[in-house]
Order: C-alpha cells, then structure tokens, then sequence
C-alpha cells in the first residue's frame, strides 16, 4: 500500500505543477484580449470606410482594374490562410485550416489553380507535413501583429494580382482567418479581397435610398491612378483587420482552452487525494490489524507457556 501511496502523491504534485501553469497561461491570454479586442475596434472603422472609399471610386467610373474586374475565364486564385504560431488553443488553428481546405476545394472545382500563402507557424507545419506547395508564409507574429507586418504579407499578393496569369500571376484574392464575435465565439471565416465585389455596395445602397442621390466624381489624375493608389492600402488595412481578429480569437481560445485545462486538472486532483486517503485509510487499516494480530498471538504463545 506504501508504494501506491507515493506513486498517488506523485501524481497530485504533477497535476498540481501543471495546474499552476495552466492557470498562469489563463490569466496572461485574458490580459492580452482585452488590447486585441480594442486594436481590432481601433482598425476595423478604418478598413469598412477605405473599402467604402474604393467602391465610391470604382462605381463612379468606368476604368477596368484589377481591384474591380472580374476575369472573364479566371484560372488561379491565391488564398492567405492565417493561423498561429503557438499551440495551446484548443481547434483554433486546425478550424481555420478546415476552412481554407474546403475554400480550395470549392476554388478547384471551379477550374481554377490554387496558390497558397500561410501565416503561422501551424499552418506552414501542417502543409510541410503532408508536402503540399506553399508560394510564401510568414511566421513570429500571430498574437501581436503591426501594420508592417500586413504591409509585408500584403506586397506579394498584390504583385501576383497586378502580375499576368501567363507569369505565374492570380485573378483572385481569398483570405480565410479567424473573425472574433465574442469571448466564447470565434468563426472561421473566407473572404475574397480582390476583385472587390460591387454587388452590394455600401454607396449603391445609400443612391437607392429615398430623397439620396448618387455622386458625382471627378478624379485627378485618373481614375485608374486613384485605383492603382487605393489598392496597396485597401490590401494592406483588410489583411491588418484579418490578422488583428485572428490575434483576439487566438488569444480568447488559448484562455478558453487553459481554463478548461485547470478545470480538468482540478478535478484529477481531487480524485487522486480521494484515492490516495483511500489508500492510506487501507494500509493504517492492514497495520492495525497487523498489530492486533501480533499481540494477539503474542498472548497466546504467553498463555500456553503459563499452562
């Protein structure tokens, strides 16, 4: 029964050991949402209007643009996938990767190449093991991005979009992140940036309203001048927005999943002491019988002398 005891008390200690990291891992992921979540407040104004700024420009006239032109037979699209660098976050990383999975397949079936660009060092695992092409990644940022980081993602593809097909270049531009909507609820999402769909565009909707009328523009230049000025920043501000979302869900999945882990690991504890008093009660239990036993037949061997 000694034996078992200490190999109980071994296991408290470890659980216990790692019950302290767990809870630590939870406090500094919850820190870190609440700047997340007021970059991402910071950010996301800035991207809707500069996208509202881009649509204004290209319903307003009638220059054909890679920002606004749909391809008429298109044949490659490039896909950024964003994950993350660490691990500890529960499905975060393998969710967004299921996501970007089933875009490519959708794209495939389209007729169309599909070229991969990744961000974290998840995502560039996962497709390094099972040998699969990536174009470009980038990795060491994932729970704290800049704007220069996006600036740096984002000059690749824009040369692959503005880059011919016959030269390697894409006609389409997919992101799929991660968007955060709340502490318990982060959604794999994929969007395409480029062309900009204008279907349901914000200044279209505000022309047909009643008593609003659709304005008129004058561009200087040109107006593909002003696009071709708009497209690195309209590029730049909506992978920014991405990768910031992405940090807030990551952030709030690794608390999530660490507050779950302590949880888990307070309960093992408290099974293992309960097990372990078990064991103690039962081997106090052997010794006393051990001693009663002994004293009794010490008595009786004393007896049997005596007669």
């Amino acid at each position: 029964m000694g034996a078992q005891l200490r190999v109980y008390k071994r296991r408290i200690k470890s659980v216990t050991a790692t019950k302290k990291i767990t809870k630590a891992m939870e406090m500094i992921a919850a820190s870190r949402i609440v700047k997340a979540q007021r970059q991402v407040a910071a950010s996301t104004p800035y991207a809707s209007e500069l996208t509202r700024a881009v649509t204004a420009v290209a319903t307003g006239s009638t220059t054909r643009h890679a920002l606004t032109t749909e391809a008429e037979n298109p044949v490659r699209a490039a896909v950024l996938l964003v994950t993350s660098d660490r691990g500890l976050a529960g499905g975060y990383s393998s969710n967004a990767i299921k996501a970007a999975e089933a875009l490519t397949e959708r794209l495939r079936a389209e007729g169309k190449d599909v070229v991969t660009y990744i961000v974290g060092r998840k995502g560039v695992s996962y497709y390094g093991f099972r040998e699969r092409p990536v174009a470009e990644s980038w990795t060491g940022f994932t729970d704290s991005p800049a704007y220069a980081d996006a600036k740096r993602i984002a000059g690749p593809l824009i040369e692959a979009v503005q880059r011919d097909t016959a030269e390697g270049g894409v006609d389409e531009l997919h992101i799929v992140f991660t968007e955060f909507a709340s502490m318990m609820t982060q959604t794999p999402v994929d969007n395409r940036l480029l062309p900009l769909s204008l279907e349901k565009a914000p200044v279209e909707q505000e022309a047909a309203a009643p008593g609003r009328i659709l304005p008129l523009f004058d561009f200087e230049p040109s107006a593909e001048g002003v696009l071709d000025a708009l497209l690195p920043r309209y590029v730049e501000s909506r992978i920014y927005n991405a990768l910031l979302q992405a940090a807030a869900s990551e952030h709030a999945a690794r608390r999530r999943a660490m507050k779950s882990a302590t949880d888990n690991a307070e309960e093992l504890i408290k099974s293992l002491s309960r097990l372990a008093n078990a064991a103690r009660q039962a081997e106090i239990t052997q010794e006393i019988s051990e001693i009663v036993g002994g004293a009794s037949a010490l008595a009786d061997a004393t007896a049997g002398s005596d007669n």
